[in-house]
Protein backbone atom coordinates (compact mmCIF):
# COMPACT_ATOMS: atom_id res chain seq x y z
CA UNK A 1 0.00 0.00 0.00
CA UNK A 2 1.48 3.36 -1.00
CA UNK A 3 1.69 5.37 1.63
CA UNK A 4 1.74 9.34 0.48
CA UNK A 5 2.31 12.67 3.03
CA UNK A 6 0.29 15.54 1.67
CA UNK A 7 1.85 18.98 3.48
CA UNK A 8 -0.79 21.98 3.63
CA UNK A 9 -4.14 19.61 2.97
CA UNK A 10 -6.97 21.58 4.00
CA UNK A 11 -7.98 23.49 0.99
CA UNK A 12 -7.10 24.17 -2.25
CA UNK A 13 -4.68 22.11 -4.53
CA UNK A 14 -3.41 20.33 -1.06
CA UNK A 15 -7.50 18.91 -0.23
CA UNK A 16 -7.86 18.38 -3.94
CA UNK A 17 -4.67 16.04 -3.89
CA UNK A 18 -6.00 14.31 -0.83
CA UNK A 19 -9.58 13.49 -1.90
CA UNK A 20 -7.89 12.31 -5.23
CA UNK A 21 -5.51 10.16 -3.85
CA UNK A 22 -7.75 8.69 -1.17
CA UNK A 23 -10.21 7.66 -3.36
CA UNK A 24 -8.08 4.76 -4.80
CA UNK A 25 -8.71 2.48 -1.89
CA UNK A 26 -4.92 0.76 -2.00
CA UNK A 27 -3.24 4.58 -0.90
CA UNK A 28 -2.93 5.33 2.59
CA UNK A 29 -2.63 9.25 2.54
CA UNK A 30 -1.28 11.09 5.96
CA UNK A 31 -2.51 15.12 5.77
CA UNK A 32 -1.15 17.85 7.43
CA UNK A 33 -3.82 20.92 8.99
CA UNK A 34 -2.17 23.54 10.55
CA UNK A 35 -5.29 23.92 12.97
CA UNK A 36 -5.31 21.15 15.61
CA UNK A 37 -9.16 20.54 14.73
CA UNK A 38 -8.71 18.97 10.85
CA UNK A 39 -11.21 17.20 9.74
CA UNK A 40 -11.96 14.08 10.62
CA UNK A 41 -10.09 10.88 9.53
CA UNK A 42 -11.44 9.45 6.73
CA UNK A 43 -11.24 5.98 4.78
CA UNK A 44 -7.24 6.32 3.74
CA UNK A 45 -6.68 9.52 4.98
CA UNK A 46 -4.96 10.18 8.71
CA UNK A 47 -4.29 14.09 9.33
CA UNK A 48 -1.72 15.17 11.18
CA UNK A 49 -2.98 18.30 13.24
CA UNK A 50 -0.87 21.47 14.13
CA UNK A 51 1.95 21.15 11.52
CA UNK A 52 2.29 24.62 10.29
CA UNK A 53 5.51 24.41 7.76
CA UNK A 54 6.85 28.01 9.07
CA UNK A 55 7.70 26.94 12.39
CA UNK A 56 10.84 25.28 13.41
CA UNK A 57 8.90 22.49 15.53
CA UNK A 58 7.09 21.44 12.34
CA UNK A 59 9.50 19.17 11.95
CA UNK A 60 9.77 17.24 14.97
CA UNK A 61 6.03 16.85 15.49
CA UNK A 62 5.57 15.58 11.67
CA UNK A 63 8.36 13.18 12.90
CA UNK A 64 6.62 12.32 16.34
CA UNK A 65 3.70 11.34 14.42
CA UNK A 66 5.07 9.06 11.64
CA UNK A 67 7.14 7.18 14.38
CA UNK A 68 4.47 6.86 16.67
CA UNK A 69 1.78 5.40 13.13
CA UNK A 70 4.91 3.59 12.49
CA UNK A 71 5.27 4.81 9.03
CA UNK A 72 8.82 3.38 8.31
CA UNK A 73 8.70 4.73 4.25
CA UNK A 74 6.93 7.45 2.46
CA UNK A 75 6.70 6.72 -1.44
CA UNK A 76 5.30 10.29 -2.16
CA UNK A 77 5.80 13.36 -0.33
CA UNK A 78 4.07 16.38 -1.72
CA UNK A 79 4.39 20.16 -0.47
CA UNK A 80 1.90 22.33 -1.24
CA UNK A 81 1.53 24.20 1.79
CA UNK A 82 2.13 28.59 0.23
CA UNK A 83 1.33 32.10 1.32
CA UNK A 84 0.94 35.03 -1.00
CA UNK A 85 0.57 38.36 -0.68
CA UNK A 86 0.80 41.25 -2.87
CA UNK A 87 3.15 44.03 -2.86
CA UNK A 88 4.35 47.31 -4.87
CA UNK A 89 7.03 49.24 -5.84
CA UNK A 90 5.36 51.99 -3.66
CA UNK A 91 4.01 49.28 -1.06
CA UNK A 92 6.90 46.39 -0.08
CA UNK A 93 5.90 44.31 3.05
CA UNK A 94 9.14 43.11 5.50
CA UNK A 95 6.60 41.26 7.35
CA UNK A 96 4.93 39.50 4.42
CA UNK A 97 8.17 39.06 2.56
CA UNK A 98 9.35 37.27 5.87
CA UNK A 99 6.16 34.94 6.05
CA UNK A 100 6.54 34.42 2.47
CA UNK A 101 9.76 32.51 2.37
CA UNK A 102 9.49 31.03 5.55
CA UNK A 103 6.14 29.13 3.91
CA UNK A 104 7.05 28.91 0.65
CA UNK A 105 11.07 27.72 0.85
CA UNK A 106 12.45 27.64 4.41
CA UNK A 107 9.80 25.35 6.07
CA UNK A 108 9.67 22.98 3.14
CA UNK A 109 13.14 22.62 2.93
CA UNK A 110 13.89 22.15 6.20
CA UNK A 111 11.31 19.74 6.37
CA UNK A 112 12.65 17.21 3.63
CA UNK A 113 16.07 17.90 5.40
CA UNK A 114 14.14 16.18 8.34
CA UNK A 115 12.65 13.37 6.38
CA UNK A 116 15.56 12.46 4.79
CA UNK A 117 17.64 12.07 7.75
CA UNK A 118 15.30 9.91 9.57
CA UNK A 119 16.03 6.25 8.94
CA UNK A 120 14.63 4.93 6.04
CA UNK A 121 11.49 7.60 5.58
CA UNK A 122 12.87 7.85 1.90
CA UNK A 123 14.50 5.87 -0.21
CA UNK A 124 14.76 4.82 -4.52
CA UNK A 125 10.79 4.18 -4.76
CA UNK A 126 10.17 7.40 -2.87
CA UNK A 127 9.29 10.66 -5.19
CA UNK A 128 9.55 14.57 -3.38
CA UNK A 129 7.11 17.13 -5.55
CA UNK A 130 7.51 20.67 -4.33
CA UNK A 131 4.51 22.93 -5.26
CA UNK A 132 5.93 26.12 -6.57
CA UNK A 133 4.93 28.18 -9.40
CA UNK A 134 5.49 29.45 -13.03
CA UNK A 135 6.25 33.37 -10.98
CA UNK A 136 9.51 31.82 -9.56
CA UNK A 137 10.64 31.39 -12.69
CA UNK A 138 13.12 34.67 -14.04
CA UNK A 139 13.48 33.90 -17.80
CA UNK A 140 9.27 33.70 -17.86
CA UNK A 141 9.28 37.47 -15.96
CA UNK A 142 8.68 39.88 -18.61
CA UNK A 143 8.03 43.38 -18.85
CA UNK A 144 4.68 42.80 -19.92
CA UNK A 145 3.42 41.70 -16.37
CA UNK A 146 5.77 44.72 -14.79
CA UNK A 147 7.32 44.22 -11.68
CA UNK A 148 6.20 44.52 -7.81
CA UNK A 149 5.37 41.19 -6.11
CA UNK A 150 9.02 40.77 -5.04
CA UNK A 151 8.62 37.91 -1.99
CA UNK A 152 5.91 36.16 -3.95
CA UNK A 153 8.27 35.50 -7.48
CA UNK A 154 11.40 35.53 -5.18
CA UNK A 155 10.12 33.35 -2.60
CA UNK A 156 9.72 30.81 -5.38
CA UNK A 157 12.86 30.97 -7.09
CA UNK A 158 14.43 30.31 -4.14
CA UNK A 159 11.73 26.88 -3.56
CA UNK A 160 13.31 25.88 -7.07
CA UNK A 161 16.89 26.27 -5.74
CA UNK A 162 16.51 24.78 -2.91
CA UNK A 163 14.49 21.35 -4.31
CA UNK A 164 17.74 21.64 -7.12
CA UNK A 165 20.17 21.21 -4.58
CA UNK A 166 18.40 18.67 -2.26
CA UNK A 167 17.70 16.61 -5.97
CA UNK A 168 21.62 16.22 -5.77
CA UNK A 169 21.85 15.45 -1.93
CA UNK A 170 19.51 12.70 -3.04
CA UNK A 171 20.31 11.47 -6.34
CA UNK A 172 22.57 8.85 -4.90
CA UNK A 173 19.45 7.34 -3.13
CA UNK A 174 17.59 7.25 -5.81
CA UNK A 175 14.90 9.20 -4.69
CA UNK A 176 13.23 12.20 -7.28
CA UNK A 177 12.39 15.58 -6.57
CA UNK A 178 11.32 17.92 -8.93
CA UNK A 179 9.02 21.64 -8.74
CA UNK A 180 5.80 22.16 -10.70
CA UNK A 181 3.52 24.61 -11.61
CA UNK A 182 0.23 23.07 -10.97
CA UNK A 183 -1.48 25.98 -12.96
CA UNK A 184 -3.16 29.23 -12.21
CA UNK A 185 -6.16 28.19 -9.68
CA UNK A 186 -9.47 29.18 -8.58
CA UNK A 187 -8.87 29.19 -5.05
CA UNK A 188 -9.37 31.38 -1.92
CA UNK A 189 -5.46 32.53 -2.27
CA UNK A 190 -5.64 33.81 -5.71
CA UNK A 191 -9.09 35.32 -4.85
CA UNK A 192 -7.67 36.78 -1.57
CA UNK A 193 -5.11 39.25 -4.02
CA UNK A 194 -7.49 40.12 -6.53
CA UNK A 195 -6.83 37.71 -8.99
CA UNK A 196 -9.68 36.47 -9.47
CA UNK A 197 -10.33 39.41 -11.89
CA UNK A 198 -7.66 37.52 -14.06
CA UNK A 199 -9.31 33.85 -13.67
CA UNK A 200 -11.31 33.95 -17.21
CA UNK A 201 -8.99 35.50 -19.41
CA UNK A 202 -6.23 33.61 -17.77
CA UNK A 203 -7.19 30.19 -18.27
CA UNK A 204 -7.47 29.80 -14.15
CA UNK A 205 -8.64 26.13 -13.42
CA UNK A 206 -10.30 24.53 -10.04
CA UNK A 207 -7.88 22.83 -7.45
CA UNK A 208 -9.45 19.48 -8.63
CA UNK A 209 -9.09 19.67 -11.76
CA UNK A 210 -5.04 20.76 -11.29
CA UNK A 211 -5.02 17.91 -8.78
CA UNK A 212 -6.00 15.63 -11.46
CA UNK A 213 -3.24 16.78 -14.26
CA UNK A 214 -0.70 17.13 -11.78
CA UNK A 215 -1.10 13.13 -10.25
CA UNK A 216 -0.99 11.91 -13.73
CA UNK A 217 2.06 14.14 -14.53
CA UNK A 218 3.62 12.60 -10.92
CA UNK A 219 2.60 8.98 -12.40
CA UNK A 220 5.42 9.50 -15.46
CA UNK A 221 7.88 11.72 -13.12
CA UNK A 222 10.96 9.42 -12.29
CA UNK A 223 14.48 9.90 -11.63
CA UNK A 224 15.43 10.53 -14.94
CA UNK A 225 13.61 14.04 -14.35
CA UNK A 226 15.02 14.51 -10.65
CA UNK A 227 15.70 18.67 -10.44
CA UNK A 228 13.73 19.69 -12.60
CA UNK A 229 10.86 22.11 -12.74
CA UNK A 230 7.31 21.18 -15.13
CA UNK A 231 3.82 23.06 -15.72
CA UNK A 232 2.27 19.44 -16.08
CA UNK A 233 -0.63 21.81 -17.76
CA UNK A 234 2.12 23.28 -20.13
CA UNK A 235 2.14 27.33 -20.74
CA UNK A 236 -1.86 27.73 -21.46
CA UNK A 237 -2.50 29.67 -18.07
CA UNK A 238 1.06 31.57 -18.14
CA UNK A 239 0.51 35.13 -19.42
CA UNK A 240 4.18 35.48 -20.35
CA UNK A 241 4.86 32.43 -22.32
CA UNK A 242 4.28 33.40 -25.65
CA UNK A 243 6.69 36.31 -25.35
CA UNK A 244 9.26 34.23 -24.00
CA UNK A 245 8.84 30.54 -25.66
CA UNK A 246 6.75 31.33 -28.46
CA UNK A 247 3.37 30.53 -29.54
CA UNK A 248 1.57 28.43 -27.26
CA UNK A 249 -0.06 26.17 -29.36
CA UNK A 250 3.33 24.86 -30.25
CA UNK A 251 4.67 24.36 -26.94
CA UNK A 252 4.43 21.02 -25.40
CA UNK A 253 2.17 19.46 -22.72
CA UNK A 254 3.78 18.70 -20.22
CA UNK A 255 5.93 21.50 -20.48
CA UNK A 256 9.72 22.07 -18.70
CA UNK A 257 9.94 25.47 -17.55
CA UNK A 258 12.86 27.58 -17.89
CA UNK A 259 14.52 28.85 -14.62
Amino acid sequence: MPTILVVGATRGLGASIVKTYAANPDNRVLATARSSNPPANAQNIAYISGIDIAEPDASSKLLQYLQSSKTSHLDLLIITAGFFATESLEEPSFSAQERMYKTCVIGPTILTTALANADSLLDSSSKIIFVSSESGSITLRHESEGGGNYGHHASKTALNMSMKLLSLDLKERGVAVAAVHPGFMRTEMTKGVGFDKFWDKGGAVTPDVAAKSLIEWIETFDISKTGQYWAPRGAADIGTAEPILGPKDKLPVPLQLPW
